[in-house]
């Protein structure tokens, strides 16, 4: 992050566009395209109207009847992005259809051929990720009107209602609320190193500010999304086959690969901003087999190519938290441990969505004991105990005065 011969401002600009970060809605795909070119219509038909043909019994016929299209004409980032995020609604929905047990455990060349050479394009898994589902499945139904909930759709939904619409907006809205720490990031690493604390306690300040604003956003999931809805129907086809029992040797993608693939689900894991501020404060989580740090590691192959090259140019930047130390002045390290409690904050909320969303609901299936596979979360994780290592680990990194 060496852009020392130029404005700290300007600097910050080249920064964030050469990792892909917008200045308005950060990680997120600013201005996704709606609509596929007419040769893709087939694709279209099916991924507007899953609800109905599950509901009818008619989505798989529907999807094995599909033509095998060539991706050669999806030029161009957004329309990749769009056409990734319709073959990831449609193959959620051909696997998991009705939520019972009858899984497909192969999906048909058709769908599996176009979907992995987008994907290889793209540098994304083909499964349905946090970068499709929420960073890049939003419109705005008034174009010149604000970025709110109210003036905000998703393009594509599961069964349920509008439970996806609010659990995919509440959370794209949380990461536009906080992308205006991932902007400061820059700032804060030209401070460290032209040793400027006062420009780097300000922009420290500017991260906590955003990261209750995300807060404050990130309750609103309960204004939207119903829990017994999420629990008994969303999740199911967020889930994905990496850890999953009722796919134990993964997904076979006709005509790619010879055996079986596991990918992990949609996951909050995947989100490049909390992964960013962990790495920029010096936050590290428990390592090992099974453990939280491994985990948030393999999360990063489900994040755009742009957004992982930007956490490993994080990971070989100074160290804000030793320079803090070293520093010994209390208001800078009132501003470091400001950031450090926002997150803990933020961490501790999704602790009780996930009580709310996971935990409760499971415990309430009559006559049955509430098993593994529903207490986990759909990137394959023991949600609970993930989490809760990770705010414990959060809250260790705080600073004490001397």
């Amino acid at each position: 992050m060496a852009h020392s011969k130029i404005s700290p401002t300007e600097g910050s600009r080249r920064i964030l566009e050469e990792y892909y970060i917008d200045e308005d809605v950060g990680f997120a795909l600013p201005h996704p395209l709606v609509e596929l070119p007419d040769a893709y219509s087939p694709w279209t038909l099916v991924a507007r109207n899953l609800p109905m043909l599950i509901e009818n019994g008619q989505l798989r016929e529907e999807v094995e009847k599909l033509p095998t299209l060539r991706t050669d004409e999806l030029r161009g980032h957004r329309l990749q992005r769009l056409a990734h995020l319709a073959l990831g609604y449609i193959t959620m929905a051909y696997v998991w259809n009705r939520g019972d047990d009858d899984i497909r455990k192969v999906l048909p060349h058709n769908i599996a051929v176009p979907y992995c050479e987008l994907s290889e394009k793209l540098g994304l898994p083909p499964i349905l990720s946090y970068a499709d589902c929420v960073l890049a499945n939003w419109k705005k139904k008034d174009p010149n009107g604000p970025m709110t909930y109210e003036n905000m759709d998703i393009l594509f939904s599961f069964p349920g209602g509008d439970c996806d619409k609010g659990f995919f907006l509440v959370s794209l809205l949380v990461e536009i609320a906080a992308s205006p720490a991932i902007k400061a990031i820059p700032t804060v690493s030209s401070a460290v190193e032209h040793q400027d604390l006062k420009a780097l306690e300000k922009a420290l300040c500017n991260i906590a500010t955003s990261l209750e604003k995300a807060k404050e956003i990130f309750k609103r999931m309960r204004d939207f999304v119903d829990p017994d809805t999420f629990f008994h129907v969303l999740r199911i086809y967020l889930s994905g086959w990496k850890g999953n029992p009722k796919l134990p040797e993964g997904l076979l993608y006709e005509g790619v690969w010879d055996t079986p693939r596991k990918f992990s689900g949609g996951s909050a894991g995947q989100s490049s901003i909390f992964q960013s501020l962990d790495v920029l404060l010096g936050i590290k989580h428990k390592a090992g087999k099974g453990s939280a740090a491994e985990f948030l590691q393999e999360m990063r192959e489900y994040m755009p190519p742009a957004h992982r090259n930007f956490l490993f140019s994080l990971e070989s930047a100074p160290s804000v938290r030793e320079f803090v130390i070293s520093r010994r002045n209390e208001n800078l390290m009132k501003a470091y441990n400001e950031c450090v409690n926002g997150l803990v904050s933020v961490r501790k909320f999704h602790l009780t969505i996930v009580d709310t969303y996971i935990a409760k609901p499971s415990k309430q299936k009559p006559m049955e004991e509430p098993s593994n596979v529903e207490n986990r979360g759909t990137g394959g994780t023991d949600v609970m105990n993930f989490l809760k290592s990770v705010k414990d680990t959060t809250e260790k990194a705080l600073l004490s005065w001397p």
